[in-house]
């Protein structure tokens, strides 16, 4: 399959190629906890292709998918699953075996992005902030004694924590934790969303979201949202349920500050490699210094998503911004 699949009229400017129709196949769905957020955020996708004139077309990541992608390939792919199936890096290297080009990072980034704990320890080792932590699998538990473990971390990174499944996203697993007597039932919730815990202290501050975009020019920050969910943590259901969770575009940030988290976030989208498009979770503390949380590599685009926020808030609009980075994939197939 090449870039020139799915279009017509094709032609070059500036390196980049543009097309007179442009044909995108905007996958969404699969199999993960995550389903129905992934056919919002496809929907939402499509519908903003189509309002700038692409020829787009919505498919679950099933078992017809290579015999569509071989019967009518499209220019380019538009990767709106979320969870393991659109994160680990396993869906886009199929894309790959079958020449598919796509919009977002390559498999092996994804690999490590997708791994809470490779991902904070590669940021760490470039320098940016990040909360200690303790990531173990759940046989560790097991074989050694849950009891005696977890004494251990809570010796070690003191409360309140944070336990979050190492692997996972929307929130799904992720429990606050104020008091040691509270760990254990979290643990019993946190493993039946994966195999592996992550656990690092809880971060006072200002929980931010910052949408990194490569329109061709190198990847920028869009305005940092600021997130105050009602119920006090930025759980699942505050994350898609309207209503209970309160959004400021651009954060209420001092201009020093804003331009600081911008930073870190850009930092951690060249750091491990992703391309095209990102989304960091951070925290501002008190004292202004900036948390680097963990990283998406296929965010949210529903209505209550934070990448489309930013877009409107950089006075973009979703469906240019989308059809740009389809041109792109397109031009690297």
């Amino acid at each position: 399959m090449t870039g020139a699949a799915g279009t017509a009229g094709l032609t070059v400017h500036n390196g980049v190629s543009t097309v007179e129709e442009l044909v995108a196949l905007v996958l969404a769905g699969g199999l993960d906890l995550e389903r129905e957020v992934s056919l919002r955020s496809g929907r939402r996708v499509a519908d903003a292709l189509r309002s700038v004139g692409v020829r787009a077309r919505l498919s679950d990541a099933d078992g017809a998918l290579l015999a569509a992608l071989a019967a009518d390939p499209p220019a380019a792919v538009f990767v709106a699953l979320h969870g393991e199936a659109g994160e680990d890096g396993s869906l886009r290297t199929v894309l790959d075996l079958v020449g598919a080009p796509y919009v977002g990072s390559s498999a092996s980034a994804c690999r490590v992005a997708w791994d809470k704990a490779n991902a904070k320890a590669a940021v760490r080792a470039a320098g940016l902030r990040t909360p200690d932590w303790v990531a173990l699998p759940h046989s560790t538990f097991r074989e050694l004694g849950a009891g005696a473990v977890l004494d251990r971390i809570v010796a070690r990174l003191g409360l309140p924590l944070m336990v979050k499944p190492v692997q996972g996203g929307s929130a799904l697993g992720a429990l606050q934790v104020g008091d040691a007597d509270e760990l254990p039932a979290a643990m019993v919730s946190c493993f039946s969303y994966g195999e592996a815990v992550l656990i690092e202290p809880y971060i006072t501050g200002v929980e931010v979201a910052v949408s990194v975009v490569d329109l061709g020019d190198g990847p920028r920050a869009l305005p940092a949202v600021e997130i105050v969910p009602s119920s006090g943590v930025f759980d699942y259901a505050s994350r898609y349920t309207a209503g209970m969770t309160t959004y400021h575009t651009p954060a209420r940030l001092p201009a020093e500050t804003a331009e600081r988290v911008a930073e870190v976030a850009v930092r951690a989208h060249t750091v491990l490699g992703l391309r095209d498009l990102s989304r960091t979770d951070a925290i501002v503390t008190p004292d202004g210094s900036v948390e680097f949380l963990e990283v998406n590599v296929s965010p949210g685009m529903t209505e209550t998503s934070l990448l489309p926020m930013a877009v409107e808030a950089a006075g973009l609009d979703l469906g240019e911004v989308c059809r740009t980075l389809l041109r792109l994939a397109a031009a690297r197939g």
